[in-house]
């Protein structure tokens, strides 16, 4: 009897582990497919789209999308920053506009790319370090509340100092070179795109302030714990995501060879939807650059490929849209993965 009630008993408990060895490895696999989602996406798009019209692969398309895509990655990196922090900034598209036009009246002044530049990149940094200090600071529940408060601001006073001029002509040949030039067969702005990637990737990854902002976005509490000064490294990522508005700001103005108060109009909700379709999460302390350069491009392609196929700019909006649900309903499916996961093992433990 005893021989015998000990033998289902064993065979039971092989069974369950075995499941439970199952389980995690289709729950990781899931995972992984959901965290490289984005880029097969980005991939399979390519591919239908450059079957669809074989203009699509050519060299001079390309750089175009990657000229046209270079101010909303730019500016998303930065965005990507903010969303880590589980916060968001509303302003970066007003940011921009009035960084231009900073810079378009600097350039009226004295004929100076690097203070031309220097204006546009200050004006950004200023008005994100505004928005990190008010909410930190001010205690407010949301940043939403201050980074919509400075959107309309700043676009205002864009509005105010462009002299009633919906756009102001001239700008530093330097910067025109940096904005529309290309160097061995890329737009100059992906160089632009690819340096602040890459100083961003290695304060993130390499030093001890990245660690700290996926810290501070994963456990608020506990980094505060941890001793972690939080209020400074949210407020320093509000800063970077202000001055990644004006590098956008010199890349633009470069590009079209003007300023205007009407630049960067709903580039808060493309660079939100880059960070967003890339795979990165809303509640915070997990995602990477890759994740907004990805969205960026699939924004980039979506675009260009819908130009290419005559479809109007209204469907376009649609289509962004559609993807934007679907992204965040991935978030959604990948957040309850990760909890089984978390339970599935607990279990084997």
């Amino acid at each position: 009897m005893a021989d015998t009630t000990r033998g289902p008993v064993m065979e039971t408990g092989s069974g369950a582990s075995g499941a439970h060895a199952h389980r995690p490895t289709a729950l990781s696999l899931g995972l992984r497919l959901l965290n490289v989602g984005p880029l097969l996406i980005l991939l399979l798009l390519v591919l239908v789209v450059s079957a669809l019209t074989p203009n699509f692969l050519k060299p001079g398309n390309l750089g175009n999308i990657l000229a046209q895509t270079a101010v909303i990655a730019i500016v998303a990196m930065g965005q990507q920053l903010v969303i880590l922090t589980r916060g968001i900034d509303l302003s970066v598209g007003a940011n921009l506009a009035l960084a231009t036009v900073m810079g378009g009246l600097v350039s009226r002044v004295v004929d100076s790319a690097p203070l031309v530049m220097l204006a546009m990149l200050a004006a950004g940094a200023l008005v994100g370090a505004v928005n990190g200090l008010v909410y930190v600071f001010g205690r407010l529940p949301h940043p939403f509340i201050i980074t919509l408060a400075t959107l309309s601001i700043c676009r205002g006073l864009a509005l105010q100092f462009s002299i009633n001029n919906t756009t102001m002509r001239g700008m530093p040949p330097a910067v025109t070179w940096l904005g529309e030039s290309s160097a061995l067969g890329l737009p100059n702005s992906f160089f632009v795109v690819a340096a602040v990637a890459a100083v961003l990737l290695v304060v993130t990854k390499f030093m001890v302030w990245g660690r700290w902002i996926y810290a501070v976005g994963g456990n608020p509490k506990a980094a505060v714990e941890m001793g972690i000064p939080v209020k400074w490294v949210v407020v320093s990522t509000y800063l970077i995501a202000g001055l990644c508005a004006g590098i956008g700001a010199v890349v633009l103005s470069g590009r079209t060879a003007a300023s205007s108060p009407l630049y960067g109009n709903l580039l808060e909700l493309d660079t939100i939807a880059a960070v967003i379709i890339g795979g990165a999460s809303f509640l915070g302390g997990r995602g990477h650059l890759g994740h907004a350069l990805v969205g960026a491009l699939m924004i980039g392609v979506i675009r260009n490929a819908l130009n290419l196929l005559n479809v109007g700019i209204f469907f376009q909006m649609i289509a962004i849209g559609l993807i934007i649900v679907v992204a965040v309903e991935s978030d959604v499916l990948r957040n309850h993965l990760e909890a089984r996961a978390r339970v599935n093992q607990a279990r084997g433990q």
